[in-house]
């Protein structure tokens, strides 16, 4: 009998922490479904990805652990996706430690830890500081050149 091992998530910014996750969820089992949230569902979270659904689709498609990815548009529609899948076992991160315990009477929950120092979260904090510090250095850069303009122009006068 094939062990079918499910997972959830919006995969986006895909890192080594993804892939390490994902590891460790195939590990556990046979058949990966990997469950990635569409657009529609981070909206209604207050979540704004990078890449779009069908982008994330994509790349979490391409990682060799993974064997079939789906939508996910709601939060209650993972006792559903255990059952039609037959699935065996819910692992997610430790981050969601006793969220999913009502569905251990259709399946295992396996809370796994996550990856130390990586996360979608800190990549997006590390890239707005990028944002924000180019964006000031190029304020210091329009300022500058103003003050060139204001001297060249009193100095034609």
């Amino acid at each position: 009998m094939i062990k079918k091992v499910i997972t959830y998530g919006t995969f986006d910014l895909f890192h080594v922490g993804h892939i390490r996750l994902l590891k460790r969820l195939k590990a556990l089992g046979d058949y990966l479904i990997v469950v990635i949230s569409t657009d529609g569902f981070n909206q209604l979270k207050d979540k704004k990805s990078f890449f779009c659904y069908e982008e994330r689709k994509e790349i979490v498609e391409s990682c060799k652990y993974v064997d079939l990815v789906l939508p996910e548009n709601t939060w209650e529609q993972k006792r559903s996706d255990i059952i039609n899948n037959k699935v065996n076992i819910l692992g997610i991160g430790d981050d969601w430690t006793g969220h999913f315990d009502d569905l251990n009477d259709i399946c295992e929950v396996i809370y796994l830890k996550r990856t130390e120092n990586v996360s979608t979260t800190d990549i997006k904090n590390k890239l707005s500081v990028i944002t924000l510090q180019k964006l000031r250095e190029l304020e210091e850069s329009v300022h500058n050149i103003f003050d060139i303009i204001k001297a060249i122009s009193g100095a034609n006068k």
